[in-house]
């Protein structure tokens, strides 16, 4: 093997690092924190060995970890093969993970109020003007008229977009009796969307918020640490443009977040956001695929003219070695639906670009699955809270 690419391998703290990504959904902390991640072997060959101890060896969650580890370990840059060695806990171990499981409940202040068992998506670009608004709302909306439970973060605190695309309106409220702010929520379908966005804070959808990076990164941690999401099946995080200040402090806050990269066909802007999948995977965070926006018009005849090029997509998504999850065209209706508060989605007679949101939907549900509960470690997590409770009856 060259030099070049043994240099190109990742080291085990990037490995360690990644695993930091998967958290288990009952307990609320990460493999690696929970004592699960117990090893790692990078190979020169770029084969990259885990060793996971769990809880039992049938665990009913095993499935569900072996795809987190594999899917995030194998998105590091030089892996060819990921291999998962299984092992379990000793009864010594075991108790370390209790102690740890009592301890994360005794404190009950986890760094962010989202629940474990939401599934994060950062929807991301390089440069602004590529649709990535568009994309979170109807996508957001889509999963919601499934019938799923999703939350919606406005995180592009400069050019906030996100109430007038999905027509919400009024102020943020708090809730009673709990120090936290409620959502905006809309009913779609047989689902609901819960939306917080510095649009429902200001009094004008005009004012310009003329903020540096300190104050933007305050204010998306509040939008994390204060908003009582509840138990969303999926956040989509609305991103800023670009890798600055904002993208780092969500990476570092939710490790557990992917990333999806929206381009357009031009090679320009395919270039641009190789910088923010760059960010994402040095902060540890797995790029789960590519979305090409205004990939080509699509007349009313059904004749399709790539206006802006073609190939600017898939070429990304080749080069970050990550699937295309979709091609959304340039469809007259998407820009009206989006100034009257109506993903085209949602709307009756769904055209081209309503289509291939639906696809992409599909294809996200694959690399990015809801949680399944029904796991393992809820036994440990029950023990965990009876030992609390039965605390508090020695202690009072």
């Amino acid at each position: 093997m060259s030099e070049g690419l043994a240099a190109a391998l990742p080291t085990v703290d990037d490995v360690m690092g990644v695993l930091r990504g998967v958290i288990d959904p009952e307990l609320g902390s990460d493999i690696v924190d929970l004592g699960m991640a117990r090893d790692a072997v990078v190979n020169t060959d770029g084969l990259v060995e885990v060793t996971v101890a769990l809880t039992t060896s049938g665990c009913p969650l095993r499935a569900q970890i072996q795809r987190e580890v594999r899917t995030r370990v194998g998105d590091l840059p030089g892996v060819e093969k990921v291999k998962i060695h299984w092992s379990e806990l000793t009864q010594e171990e075991k108790a370390a993970t209790m102690a740890k499981a009592r301890f994360n409940v005794a404190q009950n202040a986890p760094d962010t109020a989202v629940s474990p068992t939401t599934k994060v998506v950062m929807v991301a670009s390089g440069k602004g003007g590529v649709g990535k608004s568009t994309v979170t709302v109807n996508l957001a909306a889509e999963l919601a008229r499934r019938g799923m439970r999703v939350g919606v973060m406005d995180a592009d605190i400069w050019g906030y977009s996100v109430p007038r695309m999905l027509g919400i309106e009024g102020r943020l409220s708090g809730a009673e009796n709990e120090k936290k702010i409620v959502p905006n929520e809309k009913q779609v379908g047989d689902g609901t969307l819960e939306v917080v966005s510095m649009g429902f804070l200001v009094d004008r959808e005009e004012t310009a918020l003329m903020w540096r990076g300190l104050m933007l990164n305050r204010a998306v941690q509040h939008f994390l640490e204060d908003v009582r999401w509840g138990r969303v099946d999926y956040l989509l995080i609305d991103m800023p443009p670009g890798t600055g200040d904002v993208q780092m402090g969500i990476a570092k806050m939710l490790p557990q977040a992917e990333m999806v990269v929206v381009t357009t066909p031009a090679r320009s802007a395919q270039k641009v956001a190789t910088r923010v999948a760059s960010m994402g995977r040095s902060n540890y965070l797995r790029i789960a695929g590519v979305i090409e926006n205004m990939s080509a018009f699509v007349a009313p005849d059904g004749e399709s003219y790539a206006i802006f090029g073609r190939g600017g997509g898939q070429e990304l998504a080749d080069q970050l070695k990550v699937p295309l999850l979709g091609q959304v065209p340039i469809d007259a209706s998407v820009a009206p639906g989006g100034d009257e508060g109506t993903p085209v989605v949602l709307e009756d007679a769904p055209g081209p670009a309503a289509d291939a949101f639906k696809a992409i939907a599909d294809r996200l549900l694959e690399e990015i699955p809801p949680v399944d509960m029904a796991g393992c470690t809820a036994r440990i997590f029950e023990a965990a809270e009876q030992a609390l409770a039965s605390l508090d009856i020695a202690s009072g």
